[in-house]
């Protein structure tokens, strides 16, 4: 079956989008494009393994400051909210409302 979706329905980019909203509303000055998630996806099928790899590689000065776990748990659940609005076009400010928040 061919997939005739625009590439920016694509499961990964909605996923995508859906992580960079929850940086952008955790204050995380992150940004993922579309080479540095799918280098990600490479790494590892789970989500919880490649963003304590994403951390632990990119940003270790933040262990310093917080547990590991606490952090990858906090990005996960604010990306989970946010997938299912992640794939309509949306100003980042602008985020915390698809949510309700």
């Amino acid at each position: 079956m061919k997939n005739d979706l625009p590439p920016e329905l694509s499961l990964e980019e909605l996923e995508r989008n859906a992580y960079n909203a929850a940086f952008y509303e955790l204050g995380l000055r992150w940004h993922w494009d579309r080479q540095t998630h799918s280098e990600l996806l490479r790494y590892s099928p789970k989500a919880e393994i490649r963003l304590r790899h994403y951390v632990e590689t990119q940003h270790p000065h933040l262990l310093l400051a917080y547990d590991a776990d606490f952090l990858v748990a906090a990005i996960h659940e604010r990306k989970r909210l946010y997938k299912p609005c992640a794939g309509r076009s949306f100003d980042w400010a602008q985020a915390i409302a698809c949510v309700g928040v």
